[in-house]
């Protein structure tokens, strides 16, 4: 019972040695930097915060639907308000970045379940894992993988 106690300690200790070692990488360094931008960039921030409070608006149309009298300028305010954003350079190098990480994040997922088993479903939303023993949309969701768990 020891023995079982000390191993999972080890593994949880090796688990927080790999999470610091991701936290290390380029690939997440370089996250932190654009996430950094996102939020301190007071262009990106405006942009921002203009789409949420628009957003804020457009579920309260939402909810009357074409009735509401300012449906058509919240939803086109909204539109444009979202391409202004997605448009933004710190935006766009963020949404670059977060992808980079998912994909490492991913592939170290699929390593540690084939190293446990092959037939470990391995939740990655990648369809580029879904082949083998991955699950492109998540275990027990009816995700094409077939898997039930």
């Amino acid at each position: 019972m020891l023995t079982a106690t000390i191993e999972k300690i080890k593994t949880v200790e090796q688990a927080e040695e790999l999470a610091h070692m991701i936290l290390k990488s380029e690939v997440a360094q370089h996250y932190q930097s654009c996430y950094f931008l996102l939020y301190t960039n007071p262009v990106t921030k405006e942009k921002i915060n203009r789409f949420s409070r628009l957003k804020d608006q457009y579920e309260e149309v939402q909810r009357f639907g074409r009735y509401h009298p300012d449906y058509s300028r919240v939803m086109k305010e909204v539109r444009e308000a979202k391409r202004e954003m997605d448009l933004d350079e710190n935006v766009a190098a963020f949404r670059v970045a977060e992808n980079e990480l998912q994909v490492l994040l991913d592939e170290i997922s699929v390593v540690i379940g084939r190293a446990v088993s092959e037939g470990i479903k391995v939740p990655t939303g990648n369809p580029f894992f879904s082949s083998g023993s991955s699950c492109g949309g998540g275990c027990g969701s009816g995700s094409s993988c077939g898997c039930s768990a």
